[in-house]
């Protein structure tokens, strides 16, 4: 049977019951024949204090340090102290692990994210992080949840793929030959290469170029054409050396796909997927989101709510763009990068957008078709596709998505016109066997939980962050 959490012990009734609380010491404080312990399990933000008698603690008191890992016994009782309501009268202590106060890297007092990113496998042990990894989980599971309760299915797409889903050639390559043979050879590693000296993928473990998947979207349309609606939620992969603030290497997407559904349908359920998650995570995590408010981010639960309670704007790129421009010659607005239309919005646009013109999240449609991927729909002027991408304030685009195109011979030009490598029949096929309308969009988890959080570094929202040159841990 196992114990309660510290989450649920303050939650009972100060009735002197017996407790037994397991945890990391975060701080110990010495007061004449008393000693107070503040315990923390991760279970919340809120840990909760021992107080026992420096005889209690004979033989034991040096070793209790800040990171200690300790078993207490005693019975719970009101703490007289102020801002906290329960305390626990310790009439046992036994420390289960020590930490060495000489050589453990996290006393009591503020580090900075950039020293706590280098310790990764301890920094889950902070307020920061340990707040960031509970909204990480209500919001994952709040996804799974609304899915499930519309009849979406959970499927597993491939993580290694000899498809790019995107087109932009930014992937990782997943092989078994022997690279570094053939760098010493000059690129003619004994077997593995073919005649003329390129390299013979016939030798590799798939028999041809395969990759790290920077989406499911193509896999997860063949279900959709089979199971109607289904979602996939994992991790995905882009080999851009961008060293920002917004980018990781390794990161995890929300993909749901719905067969007979328009873009249309498709704006309604990432507006109506999008509340529910941040009001699931407002209802749950209320005590993170206050660390957060009042650490992080001035404001952000008023954000959040404001978005819970607003109708999406809808708006066409070409109106969109005309109000970038506007702004841009009346001198209301300084871009660094100019708007015009054919351009693809960069992030300083869309938070005008939101922030300036709409005031609140939009959903903006109709983006031309040379600036978006090949599988979209193409609109009747041919110059444009039936995309959307949902802005809100703070963050800009958090949620791209589209119509798919249904129709076979426009689907195979713009394969072509795109120079799209590998074998796409299968992908065809969805088209020449009972072709449906159907749409999906995107949304990257770990840019949610910056919007939720406001963590400026998107490194510091997942546990151990993937970007050129980092693969620690």
């Amino acid at each position: 049977m196992l114990i309660p959490l510290i989450k649920e012990i303050l939650s009972f009734p100060a009735d002197s019951r017996e407790v037994k609380v397991r945890g990391w010491v975060k701080t110990k404080r010495e007061l004449k024949n008393l000693i107070f312990v503040e315990l923390n399990d991760g279970s919340s933000l809120s840990g909760i204090q021992c107080t026992f008698d420096r005889s209690a603690a004979a033989g034991v008191l040096d070793r209790i340090s800040t990171g200690a890992s300790v078993e207490v016994r005693g019975r719970l009782r009101p703490s007289p102290a102020s801002g906290q309501a329960l305390e626990v009268a310790a009439e046992e202590l036994r420390i289960i692990g020590e930490a060495p106060a000489e050589s453990y890297p996290l006393q009591k007092k503020r580090h900075s994210l950039e020293f706590l990113r280098e310790i990764a496998h301890l920094r889950a042990r902070t307020n920061t992080f340990g707040a960031v990894a509970r909204i990480r989980n209500r919001l994952a599971f709040a996804i799974h949840q609304y899915f499930q309760e519309r009849g979406f299915l959970y499927i597993h797409t491939p993580i290694i793929t000899a498809s790019d889903a995107e087109g932009a050639g930014a992937m990782f390559q997943v092989t078994t030959l022997d690279l570094e043979g053939l760098a010493k050879n000059g690129g003619s590693g004994k077997n593995h290469t073919t005649g003329g000296g390129l390299i013979d993928y016939r030798k590799d473990f798939f028999g041809k170029p395969c990759y790290l998947t920077v989406s499911g979207q193509l896999e997860a349309e063949t279900y959709a054409a089979a199971l109607s609606r289904v979602y996939t939620f994992g991790p995905t992969f882009r080999a851009e050396n961008s060293n920002t603030t917004r980018h990781l290497a390794e990161f995890w997407m929300v993909e749901p796909e719905l067969a007979f559904a328009g873009l249309e349908d498709n704006m309604a359920l990432a507006e109506d997927f999008l509340k529910f998650i941040l009001k699931a995570v407002l209802e749950n995590n209320q005590e993170d989101l206050h660390f957060f408010e009042t650490h992080i981010e001035h404001g952000l639960i008023q954000t959040l709510r404001e978005l819970i309670d607003s109708r999406f704007t809808h708006i066409s790129y070409t109106d969109a763009v005309s109000e970038l421009e506007k702004a841009a010659a009346l001198g209301t607005a300084n871009f660094e990068f100019k708007p015009s239309w054919g351009c693809d919005l960069q992030s300083e646009h869309e938070k005008f957008l939101t922030e300036k013109i709409v005031r609140g999240p939009v959903i903006v449609t109709g983006y031309p078709r040379e600036i978006k991927a090949f599988y979209m729909k193409m609109n009747d002027d041919e110059k444009t596709v039936r995309a959307m991408d949902v802005l809100v304030p703070r963050l800009g685009e958090i949620i791209g998505g589209s119509q798919r195109e249904d129709r076979l011979d426009l689907l195979e030009k713009r394969l072509s016109q795109g120079g799209m490598k590998g074998d796409y029949s299968w992908y065809l096929d969805l088209r020449r066997y009972g072709s449906v309308p159907h749409s999906g969009f995107g949304l990257g988890f770990e840019r949610l939980i910056q919007y939720v959080t406001g963590m400026v570094n998107i490194r510091d929202v997942i546990p151990y962050p993937r970007a050129a040159g980092q693969a620690d841990f």
